[in-house]
């Protein structure tokens, strides 16, 4: 999936995830747009994925495995 994206000087470009988040960690972007929620992101402004915030609840995308029954079930 291609990602628009305005860096700090406001010119504009196209890239790919692995390119969005080196972008991020560098520090050279300003906004990207965030398709499934139809909107830009601002970098310095909006929750960004892998920056390490605080989440305290269930981590929902790892399946529960039961060492008993050897089973996957989904957590609770």
């Amino acid at each position: 999936m291609m990602i628009y994206v305005q860096y700090q000087d406001h010119s504009w470009d196209v890239v790919d995830a692995h390119t969005l988040d080196k972008l991020i960690a560098g520090k050279g972007l300003l906004r990207f747009y965030r398709r499934f929620e139809q909107r830009w992101v601002n970098v310095y402004q909006d929750p960004i994925r892998g920056l390490g915030g605080d989440y305290s609840g269930p981590d929902r995308r790892q399946p529960q495995y039961d060492l008993k029954t050897a089973n996957l079930t989904a957590r609770q």
